[in-house]
């Protein structure tokens, strides 16, 4: 079945993941905002516009679509009558969609001929739309001097963007101090020497990682991995994990000078050797060095790793500030920077709003959406640490960057400057799904195969291999 031959099979594969950021979708528990995306929770109480506005037959009108409940709606609403408000040629209506209608809603909108002017996506399903002529090419919604969204956020089909992320979210390494601590007392380590880098410039090399993790891995008669007494099959405290959702783990690919694809995403490179040393080198945490836990799921999220407190170090994403290490937590933790291969680097994800080709009104629809990408309009996300800011100058800004991480939701202050806010700066990549169509698939596939190298059964090499031409398939069915 030929992707442009079906629009609405397109249209289920691209909605299907709700947005839960962690706000960006793609991975079950570390994906995506919900529908109050850009919601600042404190305007909620701007819920009318005034008589003149509402009574105006002169502004155009522009809808936008969401998922979720009457009170994030109104939420949502209450940001657009602001909009509505700050100016007199546009006005904004919310469009409630069920979640679990929205995939057969916007199907009979479409065929209809009735899309939304715009609305909030998946990250996964954008480049499916796009290759559908669904999307307009949003490139001039940013003019010369104007505060960009950094360029790892653009979604790109065929050298267009055709929407920007509303989160600029990152992949770090996060650590329960107070764990570290206790192991490194018990051990006689210095913690200086263990605590993982909050800078760039002094990443560990990945020999360096392992060895640490083993340092840090004990078992129940407190051996560690490095001992030849340690018992492998009772152990207390791991050193690490690496979160195994595929769209996380092709990270360690491009680290390595590999990746899911090639650069220009013209290509399906999985079985690179590159690429299948890194996965593999992943396994043998587990497996070789026995200083991760066995992989059960692939959802191990930091509240199962980190949570435990029976893992002294965890990768994921940054919205994990917002969604658990603030509110929940109940250890001290800190957030470093990630080991590397060969190159430095991190991934970015977001999800984001798109304009549909069918409106009748782009450049309206698009001065919505960059109004709505403000930072100050989804401020709540933000100061919680579930959402990182798109906007460069919130980067490059001292006053700006200072404003969002200089509060009590957040670590040291330093420290996340220099590993998360730095580190977005100047290592991010983008995330395969902005400039490769396909990805939900590719990556639910990839998750099947690896399950029998995390069971010890095969290696990554002879997963890939046998499962090489059905991934190549799902590629070029949708990239074609």
């Amino acid at each position: 079945m030929k992707r442009k031959q079906i629009v609405s099979t397109l249209l289920a594969m691209a909605m299907t993941t709700a947005m839960v950021l962690s706000g960006c979708g793609g991975g079950g528990d570390d994906a995506s905002s919900s529908s109050s995306a850009k919601t600042d929770a404190n305007s909620t109480s701007e819920t009318s516009k005034s008589e003149d506005d509402s009574s105006s037959g002169d502004r155009v009108k522009i809808t936008y679509a969401q998922w979720g409940n009457e009170s994030e709606t109104a939420a949502t609403q209450a940001v657009a009558d602001m909009f509505n408000k700050s100016q007199d040629k546009i006005e904004v209506e919310v469009i409630k969609i069920d979640h679990d209608t929205y995939v057969t809603k916007l199907n009979t909108m479409a065929t209809a001929g009735e899309l939304p002017d715009t609305a909030i996506m998946s990250e996964a399903g954008v480049l499916g739309f796009a290759a559908n002529g669904m999307l307009a090419d949003v490139s001039s919604m940013y003019g010369e001097g104007d505060d960009k969204p950094m360029e790892s956020t653009a979604f790109k089909y065929e050298g267009n963007t055709v929407a920007y992320g509303a989160a600029h979210n990152v992949l770090n390494m996060y650590y329960n101090i107070d764990l570290l601590k206790e192991v490194c007392e018990k051990q006689n380590l210095d913690i200086s020497t263990v605590t993982p880098p909050a800078s760039a410039d002094d990443a560990w090399d990945w020999d360096t990682f392992v060895e640490i993790a083993q340092k840090l891995t004990i078992d129940v008669n407190g051996n560690n991995a490095l001992s030849p007494d340690f018992d492998a099959n009772n152990v207390d405290v791991y050193g690490c994990t690496i979160n195994t959702l595929p769209w996380q783990l092709e990270v360690w690919a491009l680290s390595n000078g590999g990746g899911y694809y090639s650069e220009d995403g013209s290509k399906c490179t999985i079985d690179d050797e590159a690429t299948v040393d890194a996965l593999q080198k992943i396994a043998d945490l587990s497996d070789v060095y026995h200083c991760a836990p066995p992989v059960t799921s692939a959802a191990n999220a930091l509240e199962s790793s980190l949570g435990s407190k029976k893992v002294v170090m965890a990768t994921d994403g940054a919205w994990n500030v917002g969604t658990f290490l603030g509110p929940s937590a109940d250890f001290d933790y800190g957030v470093g920077v990630l080991p590397y291969m060969k190159e430095k680097v991190t991934i970015c994800t977001g999800g984001p709003n798109v304009v549909f080709s069918t409106t009748e009104h782009p450049e309206e629809a698009m001065e919505w959406l960059k109004w709505y990408y403000q930072e100050e309009n989804s401020w709540s996300l933000i100061e919680a640490g579930t959402w990182m800011p798109i906007l460069d100058s919130w980067y490059t800004d001292p006053e700006k960057t200072d404003k969002w991480i200089s509060n009590p939701n957040y670590p040291d202050k330093d420290m996340y400057k220099s590993a998360v806010v730095d580190y977005a700066m100047n290592n991010a990549q983008s995330t395969s799904w902005y400039y490769v169509n396909g990805t939900e698939e590719f990556n639910a596939t990839l998750d099947s195969v690896f399950s029998s190298v995390w069971a010890g059964e095969e290696t990554m090499e002879e997963a890939i291999s046998e499962n090489l031409e059905e991934l190549q398939d799902i590629f070029a069915e949708n990239n074609g």
